[in-house]
């Protein structure tokens, strides 16, 4: 009979330096600390290291190359760093006429500045053109933008899309196949005719819903204008298990952590939601 008192030699004792802790969080890299703060995007991060306006452990930083753990000191420009918020995600609903980015080159008006002034800073979950509409998630966690954005989520993005004239079977059976446009590839568009067609004759408009599982730039658009059908009006209705739902144009709606928790599944537990 095992002694209680003796510890099981496969069990680790915690109390050993070497012991592996249980969930430790793992090492990240500075900029995505410093991104996952909200004090600026992983890019700005990194050019205001190399700025040197960040300090490590009371040195100051030359490289972005550097992982941190919960236990460092940082300092951004004479500030501490802030503590990490709890992850959220909101559901916005994108009206025509913004362009999805922090600082337009060409001075237009952004996503960023029309959103209510009690969000936090948040960063878009991929991206929707200038005249683009519909279902735009964003959070205030820049790791959990980047792992939602990847193809390999397999998340299905999907459209209703205003195009003209009405799609011959042989145009959606193209975008199903997958088609190669001014030399980039797209994968395969399932776009099915929902709706009569709006007026007669060749200019007949008709609305599609199109489903993909990767949005490159503006490809919905691309692929519909290589077959033969450009694209009038494009909304987003879903992104994933997240709906646009009824929200109105320029209407923000907070997921709350149980539903996300729950459509995140595994993937919630290691961001440790």
């Amino acid at each position: 009979m095992t002694d209680p008192k003796t510890p099981d030699p496969k069990t680790p004792d915690p109390n050993t330096p070497d012991a592996p802790q249980p969930d430790a969080p793992k090492p990240e890299r500075i900029a995505k600390r410093i991104a996952r703060a909200g004090v600026a995007s992983r890019r700005d991060a990194e050019a205001m290291i190399a700025a040197g306006r960040v300090v490590l452990n009371g040195k100051t930083l030359d490289t972005p190359a550097t992982l941190v753990g919960p236990t460092d000191e940082i300092i951004v420009d004479g500030q501490p760093l802030p503590a990490l918020d709890k992850i959220r995600l909101w559901r916005y609903h994108k009206p025509s006429g913004l362009v999805t980015t922090n600082r337009d080159p060409e001075g237009r008006m952004t996503v960023f500045d029309k959103l209510p002034p009690h969000l936090p800073r948040v960063v878009s979950i991929g991206r929707l053109d200038l005249t683009s509409e519909g279902l735009l998630l964003l959070t205030n966690d820049g790791g959990l933008a980047r792992a939602l954005e990847l193809p390999s989520r397999g998340w299905t993005r999907r459209y209703r899309v205003r195009v003209y004239p009405q799609p011959e079977p042989k145009a959606l059976a193209a975008l199903a196949a997958g088609l190669v446009v001014d030399g980039e590839r797209f994968g395969p568009i399932k776009a099915v005719v929902e709706q009569q067609p709006e007026g007669t004759g060749r200019r007949a408009n008709a609305w599609l819903t199109v489903t993909l599982k990767e949005g490159r730039n503006r490809e919905i658009r691309r692929a519909l204008e290589y077959v033969g059908h450009p694209v009038s009006r494009l909304i987003r209705t879903a992104y994933g298990p997240f709906q646009l739902g009824h929200l109105g144009p320029s209407e923000v709606e907070e997921v709350s952590g149980k539903v996300l928790k729950e459509q995140l599944g595994a993937f919630a537990k290691e961001l440790g939601i």
